[in-house]
């Protein structure tokens, strides 16, 4: 009996450890996998090549570049005067990207659409284009007509669209360039014709340099006409002043400086007497108080101290005068003298008024010449100021005007364009480039199908995804029906398909040398993966051992053995449970397997339960006495329950998997349930095998199967 001790968790961490293993990108398999889809990548390639060339031979619109080159005089200085009307621009980065936005400038564009009618061109303007025999949104609006939402149709283009559209096409067809680290400009022009090109660049670039001139002319008749009238302001501005400085000295007293500073001197003279006489006065003034001092109480010995004075000093030394009278007599004599104290110190008051009196007059005198005199330097600086400006203006007005008609524009044509040369379309560039994406299209299809892939193209693959040893992998059959099946294995014993069954019997009596099995049961994920055949297959190789071998069709639901074989007996699977008619009433022999044949039959109980009852392991039981082997038939394991029912009776199950069909999820999912009540798979089969698609697709014919190239020698067709 088959062995039951390996449950689902073995083999699902069998086969998932499989997958972690194939988690990193072998290069070597990706390249082998492009180098497989050479002539799909080839393929792909030529097409576009082809379509590459379709378009850049005679669909594509040649086009013709020409270009101008201009140099641009430079000025390195900064512009101080009016010379900068003459010639020459600024040479920093900001100035030649303001030059080059002038030469692409509207007002130029507009220029050149004039000059070269370009209104009448359909290259430039789309109005005069014939319309396209199918158009995307005449399309759109007739589907939207259909609905009831058609858009009102545009109006008709005025002048001043068709202008605009036009200088918009020619701006796209010119472009302005600066030549790197140097002051040349290159202007250049991609048309439908070479002549066209050379027109619009040297158009263009004599268009720029005139509009230099024109420029250069407006800015001279603009300083002439400004230094004019300025010129004529300042003149009378200047008259004006001067008139006024007359006038200033004609009312001023002061002559001159020098008088003023006269006056001042003077005035100095005043206040120097002044300070002098002050002093005087302040001594007199002491001196006679002190006598009226004497005068009141002092005596003779202190007026003759203080006093000195030749009466008063005899009457002192007079010896023979008495005190009373002496007294009298120097009173007397000091009264005198205090009298005449008086009078000077009244006339020296009188004439320090009438030096403080002059001093006032002076310094009123020479305060009020000094503001005129200052005044009057105010309106003489403003007046040569004046002069100067108006002297200034005048020489600038008459150097701008002899400049008239001299003016020169700051760039000059280096190189003239010549009939432009083809650059679109590149049809070598278009070729290569095809070829490349076609390639590069047809490799990741490759690798999209690839990555897409969800079955099983060879036996390692099969190996490490179920963790199930691999019996065998057997190609398809080349028959049209079913009925062929027999007459192929018969006439084609050394076939590849014969050789791959009988590696597969020799695998599946292999895999328990110790007990090998008897009842074999032969199963898959879903109908259609080959199961029948290997059943069948196996039982015809199984006989050819010289071994007594039944074969039963267990897939009692579909009954597909009456395509095979001509059942001769009455009843089947059914009877022969029942007990009705011995087994070998049942069978009928085919001399073309040379086993026994048990045909299904229909039953009303469900299939499950039939295979579930004690009758049917009776039935295996008294079978394993009567044949050497016993091969069953079942259905597919995800269909139905009566696989893993069957399973039970078994020693080995082989599990069928389609070539290149069945999902690895499929496969998983029949695994498991297997799993699920206890039965181990003995091993996988890769079954329908197509060797040409696994050597032209997958390059796994030459590493994998009896049915290789290399067996050529030793297999039929």
């Amino acid at each position: 009996m088959l062995d039951k001790n390996t449950g689902a968790k073995s083999i699902n961490q069998s086969a998932q450890a499989a997958f972690d293993d194939g988690d990193d990108v072998d290069l070597i398999q990706v390249l082998a996998t492009l180098w497989r889809g050479k002539w799909t990548i080839l393929l792909c390639a030529f097409a576009l090549t082809v379509a590459g060339a379709i378009y850049a031979f005679g669909l594509a619109v040649p086009k013709y570049a020409a270009s101008t080159t201009l140099a641009l005089q430079a000025r390195n200085q900064p512009v101080v005067d009016l010379e900068s009307v003459l010639s020459g621009v600024s040479t920093d980065d900001a100035a030649l990207k303001t030059e080059l936005e002038v030469i692409k400038s509207r007002s130029l564009l507009e220029k050149l659409v004039a000059e070269l009618d370009l209104l009448a061109d359909p290259e430039f303007n789309a109005t005069l284009r014939p319309e396209p025999a199918f158009s995307p949104r005449d399309s759109l609006f007739w589907l939207l007509g259909l609905v009831g939402l058609a858009p009102e149709p545009d109006a008709p283009p005025t002048a001043a669209d068709i202008l605009n559209q036009t200088v918009a096409e020619l701006g796209e067809a010119i472009t302005a360039t600066n030549l790197h680290d140097t002051y040349v400009f290159e202007i250049g022009a991609r048309t439908e014709t070479p002549a066209k090109s050379a027109a619009l660049t040297n158009t263009l670039a004599r268009l720029y340099i005139e509009d230099q001139i024109a420029l250069k002319f407006d800015a001279t008749e603009n300083a002439v006409s400004w230094l004019s009238d300025r010129s004529i302001a300042l003149e009378q501005e200047l008259r004006e002043k001067e008139n006024a400085v007359k006038e200033a000295r004609s009312a001023s007293g002061v002559i001159s400086p020098e008088a003023l500073q006269a006056l001042n001197i003077q005035a100095k003279d005043v206040r120097d007497r002044m300070a002098d006489m002050s002093l005087t006065q302040a001594a007199l003034e002491v001196r006679a108080e002190r006598l009226l001092a004497l005068l009141a109480d002092g005596t003779p010995a202190e007026i003759a101290a203080e006093v000195d004075d030749t009466v008063i000093t005899r009457l002192w030394q007079d010896q023979t005068m008495e005190a009373g009278p002496l007294l009298e007599r120097m009173r007397d004599r000091l009264r005198q003298i205090a009298a005449r104290l008086q009078t000077d110190v009244e006339r020296n008051r009188q004439q320090l008024a009438a030096l403080e009196l002059s001093h006032q007059r002076l310094q009123e005198r020479f305060d009020a010449q000094s503001a005129e005199m200052v005044q009057l330097q105010q309106l003489e600086r403003d007046a040569e100021a004046t002069r100067v400006l108006y002297e200034t203006v005048l020489t600038r007005l008459k150097e701008t005007a002899v400049q008239r008609g001299l003016q020169q524009a700051d760039s000059r044509v280096l190189s003239a364009a010549t009939p432009g040369m083809q650059v679109a379309p590149r049809r070598s560039v278009i070729l290569g480039l095809s070829f490349f994406l076609g390639a590069l299209l047809g490799a990741g299809a490759i690798l999209l199908r690839q990555m897409m892939h969800n079955g099983y193209r060879s036996a390692e693959d099969l190996e490490i995804g179920t963790g199930l040893p691999v019996l065998g992998e057997i190609p398809r059959l080349p028959i049209r029906a079913r009925p062929m099946l027999l007459s192929y294995l018969k006439d084609k014993p050394t076939s590849a398909a014969a050789e791959a069954i009988r590696n597969l019997r020799t695998s599946v009596l292999l895999s328990n040398i110790d007990s090998p099995p008897q009842v074999i049961m032969s199963t898959s994920s879903l109908p259609g993966e080959g199961k029948t055949t290997q059943a069948i297959a196996l039982a015809m190789n199984l006989s050819g051992l010289g071994k007594k071998v039944l074969l039963i069709e267990g897939d009692i639901r579909r009954r597909t053995f009456s395509k095979y074989f001509d059942a001769r007996s009455e009843g089947g699977l059914l009877t022969a449970l029942s007990g009705e008619a011995p087994l070998k009433e049942l069978v009928s022999h085919d001399a073309r397997v040379g086993a026994d044949v048990l045909m299904g039959e229909k039953s009303s109980a469900n299939a499950a339960d039939v295979f579930s009852s004690e009758k049917f392991h009776s039935f295996i039981s008294m079978a394993r006495q009567a044949y050497d082997f016993i091969v069953l038939d079942t259905p597919p394991v995800l269909v139905v329950p009566d696989a893993r029912v069957i399973g039970q009776s078994a020693d080995a199950i082989i599990f069928s998997v389609h070539w290149d069909k069945t999902s690895k999820a499929q496969v998983q999912e029949a695994l498991r349930q297997f799993s699920s009540v206890n039965l181990r798979v003995t091993g996988v089969v890769l079954a329908q095998v197509d060797p040409k698609r696994m050597a032209r697709y997958y390059g796994y014919g030459s590493r994998y199967g009896t049915y290789s190239r290399y067996g050529r020698g030793y297999y039929e067709a």
